[in-house]
């Protein structure tokens, strides 16, 4: 008897592992895929994709499209499309600036206004598309129509700014050093006595204590969740397996926080898309509101019959895309410190690509909130590491093009074979 056991423990511990590797590969495939584009360019660059203030304008260059990405995988999880979100972003960015320059409106107040505005005309197109049941491709490709127009003649083809140093600090600002700088290698002085470029390495504290915060809450969620599983009789991936994978997850963070640390810290928008991605993966994750989205993507009708009031679900999800594509505006705005008439123009594609790089399926009912984070800065880490490389716009395009085809070929392939 013995002799059949010990084979059938051996075959489940390789099968454990084997299973363990399968599940990963699917939940962390995008950030396999994100760390092995990096390493490419990493090396394609010469390292200079890697450089601490590459990597924040990284951050800054697609703080905006992450933040819309968030409202733009609502959308299409439940099944539509938003066209007008470029559009409206660059229309409410020079709402804006009108209220800040021509106006004197404190930044504050004139952002609420903004948000709020946001918010209004979502509910505009959600209403024609909830109530009147006009397909979402047609009211929001209106829409884009629309606040293209309106952009042009609020600014009257002029650019306006630049804008008060309050609102700058959204997209240009970065979190206060309360604690002090560490100096870990003493920078070599020049003759005049002044530290000269490039040499030493002195760190933002603030956020490196930041990052060791981070990784101990995520090693303290991986842990309790681990536990609950094995409390609830399911079985668990192998001891050695979670800590190896812990360990690299904990390590990329650090890496990033010492990047952004040897510069100037974190920036402050990148502190506002990290509570907004915080609070999608809730609402989708743990709220009601989110599950009915999701199922609402997957069968409408079935949806409806289950008492899922499916218009007005409809109706605030394009109002949460509004708002969001308000948000983004203003960061666009505040990066460029004015309001073109050529703002938000295209963004929308980005906004749409990151989404479906990042695993949304193009049938609705699929997606995750850091799929489409993840398919945002694979795309913006193409962008960054071609134009390093000086590869031609337009042959970058066509990159792009090829990889979103990919990508959503990939899912509609893996849903047929499943």
């Amino acid at each position: 008897m013995s002799t059949e056991t010990a084979p059938s423990t051996v075959n489940s511990g390789k099968a454990s592992m084997q299973d363990a590797i399968k599940e990963n590969l699917r939940e962390y495939g995008l950030v396999l895929a994100l760390v092995v584009i990096m390493l490419f360019f990493g090396y394609m660059t010469n390292g200079i994709l890697f450089l601490p203030v590459n990597l924040t304008n990284v951050v800054l260059q697609n703080s905006y499209i992450i933040v819309m990405a968030l409202g733009m995988l609502l959308v299409i999880v439940a099944g539509h499309i938003d066209l007008s979100v470029g559009a409206v972003a660059g229309f409410v960015g020079a709402v804006a600036a009108i209220l800040m320059v021509d106006f004197g409106v404190n930044p504050l107040l004139a952002g609420l206004l903004c948000i709020a505005l946001g918010g209004a005309i979502g509910g505009v197109q959600g209403y024609f598309i909830a109530f009147m049941k006009i397909p979402s491709f047609i009211v929001t490709l209106a829409g884009m129509l629309v606040f293209k127009g309106l952009l042009l003649n609020v600014l009257s083809g002029r650019s306006v700014g630049p804008f008060p140093p309050l609102f700058q600090l959204l997209s240009a600002g970065f979190i206060p050093d309360v604690i002090g700088r560490w100096t870990i290698v003493a920078p070599t002085l020049n003759a005049a006595g002044n530290p000269m470029p490039g040499t030493g390495i002195v760190l933002h504290s603030t956020t490196m204590v930041i990052g060791v915060l981070i990784v101990a809450v995520m090693l303290y969620f991986a842990l309790a969740s681990r536990r609950s599983r094995e409390s609830h009789g399911y079985n668990a991936e192998p001891f050695v397996f979670f800590v190896l994978k812990n360990l690299v997850l904990a390590g990329i963070i650090l890496f990033l926080m010492y990047k952004f640390a040897s510069f100037r810290g974190l920036p402050n928008v990148l502190v506002v898309m990290g509570l907004l991605i915080g609070v999608f993966v809730f609402v989708t994750k743990r709220m009601t509101f989110g599950r009915r989205i999701y199922a609402m993507g997957g069968n409408e009708k079935a949806s409806k019959l289950s008492g899922i009031h499916t218009e007005r679900l409809t109706f605030m999800i394009f109002v949460i895309m509004g708002m969001l594509a308000a948000l983004a505006g203003l960061i666009y705005s505040a990066r460029l410190n004015m309001a073109t008439p050529k703002a938000g123009a295209g963004l929308e594609l980005d906004v749409i690509a990151a989404v479906f790089v990042g695993g949304a399926s193009a049938l609705g009912g699929v997606g995750q909130v850091m799929g489409a984070v993840i398919g945002a800065f694979i795309m913006g880490v193409m962008n960054n590491g071609m134009g390093i490389m000086g590869i031609n716009i337009d042959w970058q395009q066509v990159i792009k093009g090829l990889v979103l085809l990919g990508a959503v070929a990939f899912d509609l392939y893996n849903k047929k074979k499943a």
